[in-house]
Parts: C-alpha cells; structure tokens; sequence
C-alpha cells in the first residue's frame, strides 16, 4: 500500500516537528551507557578493596599472634634457662646428683624454648615465621592501597562522564574514559584478573 504525496509530505512534516520538539541526544545517552559500565566496575573494584581490607585485617592478627607467641616463647627460655644456671651452681654446692639432673632437664628446656625443629615451635621457628607473616600482611596492605587508588579514580571518572553529560563538552567524556579504563584495568590486575 503506497501513501499519496499529500500524506507522505504530512507524515515528514510530523516527524520533524516530534524531532524539533524532542530532539535525540546520543551523546547522553552514551554518557548514560558509560556511567553504568563505570558503576559496575566501580562495584567490582569495591568488593575486590573490601576483601584485600579484610585479608590485611585477618593477617595483623596472625602476626600479633606469633609475635606474641614468639615473646612468651622467649620469656619461657629465659626463665628455663635462669633455672638451669641456678640449679647448677646449687648442684655444685651441695654436689646433688638430683640438682644435677635437674640443672640439665631445665637447660633442655630452654634449649627446645629457644629452638623446637621437631614442632616448629621455638623461639627461632616462631621469629622466622612472624617475619614472614609480617612481609605476607604488608603486601596485603599495599593491595589495598591501590585498590583504594582504583575505587577512587573510577569515582572522578563518572563525575566526569556526568560533568560531560550537562556541559556536552565531549573532552570530559574521553577523559572519564581514560581514567575509567585505566583504573579497572589495574584494579584487575591487583585483583588477578589480569
């Protein structure tokens, strides 16, 4: 079915006046686009710093732990071995072979407080884990840090896109782009995505 002439220049004449009274604004539309891929990266980002904050939490106190754990271990070797050079000089005096024995028993212990292989649990064992803990808690802590870098540039980047998006000054947009993209891309790779 074909429109006559008169109707097709109607409808054209319609169209137009609905376009003049409601003109199409793509580059909102893109910048509305662009705001919610943002948004969802923003969200992404977010989660990833939250459990790099919650990991850092959990390894301060494992850290605190063996470091504690460490100190008790070395006041315990301390006091063991206090009581070994006491006992030994009583020994001596009394020429007690039970002081003796004792003397000896309270010198392993210190012995074993300062270094336990066979628990992993000495002095010694418990120092080399708590540094390593401690160097494992500062990487986590540095994680954080640049997720937190991340969060707040994908932040700024969808200010600018709505900054873009009211002003219509194109150059907004490409830099909320660029921040954006940036920001995602090393938040992912913080994250291992990438």
């Amino acid at each position: 079915m074909t429109m006559e002439p008169s109707e097709l220049a109607t409808e054209t004449l319609e169209r137009h006046k609905h376009i003049e009274e409601h003109p199409q604004n793509d580059h909102a539309k893109r910048m509305g686009l662009l705001i919610g891929v943002l948004a969802a990266c923003l969200a992404i980002s977010e989660m990833g710093e939250k459990s790099a904050q919650n990991d850092y939490i959990a390894k301060q106190i494992q850290v605190t732990d063996t470091w504690n754990f460490y100190q008790a271990k070395a006041i315990k070797a301390e006091l063991a071995a206090g009581q070994a050079k006491t006992l030994a000089a009583l020994a001596r005096l009394n020429n007690d072979p039970k002081l003796v024995q004792a003397a000896k028993l309270a010198s392993q212990k210190a012995a074993k407080n300062l270094s336990d292989t066979t628990n992993g649990n000495g002095k010694a064992e418990l120092r080399r884990q708590a540094e390593q803990e401690t160097r494992e808690r500062n990487h986590q802590l540095h994680l954080y840090h640049l997720l937190e870098l991340a969060v707040g540039a994908l932040q700024i980047a969808i200010v600018l896109a709505s900054v873009s998006v009211i002003t219509e000054i194109k150059s907004f947009s490409w830099a909320s782009i660029a921040l954006g993209a940036s920001a995602f891309v090393g938040a992912a790779v913080v994250m291992g995505f990438l």
